[in-house]
């Protein structure tokens, strides 16, 4: 029976009325009146009003960053522009012929146009671009809108502009917030409503893409980022309360969780923890108070019931540190990404390694798998008959049809066997 030496994990948080109410004011404003709502909101909220809310080429190019920046940049771009092709190559167009015939088959077909959001709030995500720009342009995506929010009223941060260009962005927008998905979904000045959002955002962001899906596609709704970690004995208590809190610097409402074996090292971990908070950890302030609000240490009896723990949650990041990392990369089954071994801290894939950081939260690991190449490409089938082989199909289309009553389809059918 697990025992939890700490608790703190949050329930399935509920979507709030005035969230609800605010994000479908400003998307039934915007797409009723058009620019005048979009710069209406900016002001009010963000107190930007440009001329333009399309950052024009020139002011593209002034965006500059230290050598050494730009070349950490090109690294972190080339890993994820080269996993994406690699998983890209694994999606075949097929064609087979089914019996004499008949053909089928299917092919990967790019998105035309995609809006990506990357989040300036307490940290400008710079990394972001990197997996939503050049993401899509892997998958042969047309045009790819970039969007970020302005940041002390001066445009889009300064490294967060550089990079939309250095990932391949075709427009880049400043704008913010439910604002910026009004903007990507019913178009703003010349640019032209996208045909998929990706990106993540607070919990106005997630709100307006819940509203918007079906209008638009979307990767995913997420919450708040979280970090689990499995570790028993084996592992360094300390590295692993580092790994807890560097994740739980994103937010006071991030939540981190251990599951371990053993109760001595659950402590350590704790004890390692508070040693951090006491000393030099960076960020203290936001990272202490999601610890404090939603760390979370279980105990448990066996491996197998570590697994079980760890699958009913779900973790949008699960990190393994144990002596039998292949056993548990082999059994669990629900996560966002897994980080195999101590030295696959979660930061890494968060900024640079290749994989992509979009993955997801509040147990949405049971049913989804992150953003990947993949998300940016239509699966569409096609069929491909002779005279022959549509009189082998219609008697038993013609039969079924007129079991359901659809005797119009029934009828198409027994043409095709005459």
């Amino acid at each position: 029976m697990a025992e939890y030496l700490k608790t703190g994990w949050p329930q399935r948080v509920e979507r709030q009325q005035e969230v609800i109410d605010t994000v479908s004011r400003i998307l039934s404003e915007v797409e009723r009146e058009g620019l005048p709502a979009i710069r209406r909101w900016s002001v009010q909220l963000d107190g930007w009003d440009p001329q333009s809310f399309v950052v024009p080429a020139d002011e593209i190019k002034a965006a500059v960053v230290d050598e050494e920046l730009a070349e950490q940049l090109e690294f972190a771009r080339s890993q994820v522009e080269g996993f994406a092709r690699a998983q890209r190559a694994t999606m075949t167009d097929l064609e087979i012929e089914t019996m004499p015939g008949v053909v089928l088959g299917h092919r990967h077909v790019p998105i035309a146009k995609v809006g990506s959001y990357s989040p300036g709030g307490r940290y400008p995500l710079i990394a972001s671009s990197i997996m939503t720009v050049t993401v899509p342009k892997v998958a042969g995506v047309d045009t790819v809108v970039a969007v970020a929010p302005p940041r002390d009223g001066r445009g889009i941060y300064g490294p967060q502009l550089f990079t939309m260009n250095l990932a391949g962005a075709d427009v880049i927008v400043c704008l913010g917030g439910v604002q910026a998905f009004a903007a990507l979904a019913f178009g703003v000045e010349e640019v032209e409503p996208v045909d998929l959002v990706v990106g993540a955002g607070n919990a106005y962001v997630a709100e307006a893409k819940r509203q918007l899906f079906g209008r638009v596609g979307i990767d995913l709704l997420a919450g708040p980022t979280e970090v689990a970690v499995i570790a028993d004995e084996s592992a360094d208590p300390r590295l692993v309360a580092a790994d807890l809190l560097g994740q739980a610097e994103h937010g006071f409402n991030s939540p981190a969780l251990l599951i371990t074996t053993s109760q001595d090292f659950g402590t350590a971990v704790i004890a390692e923890v508070e040693r951090w908070l006491a000393g030099d950890w960076p960020t203290v302030e936001v990272a202490g108070g999601a610890w404090r609000e939603h760390g979370t240490v279980v105990v448990c009896s066996s491996r197998e019931e570590v697994v079980e723990i760890s699958d009913s949650y779900a973790p949008e990041h699960l990190e393994i540190q144990t002596s039998q990392d292949d056993w548990y990369a082999e059994h669990l089954r629900n996560y966002g990404s897994l980080f195999i071994g101590p030295e696959a801290t979660v930061a890494f894939s968060d900024k640079s390694i290749g994989t992509n950081h979009v993955l997801p939260t509040g147990r949405a690991g049971r049913y989804t798998g992150g953003l990947w190449v993949g998300k940016f490409l239509k699966t569409v089938t096609y069929q491909r008959l002779t005279t022959d082989g549509a009189r082998t199909i219609a008697p038993s289309t013609a039969a079924i049809a007129d079991a359901e009553l659809m005797f119009g389809h029934a009828l198409t059918a027994r043409l095709r066997m005459e």
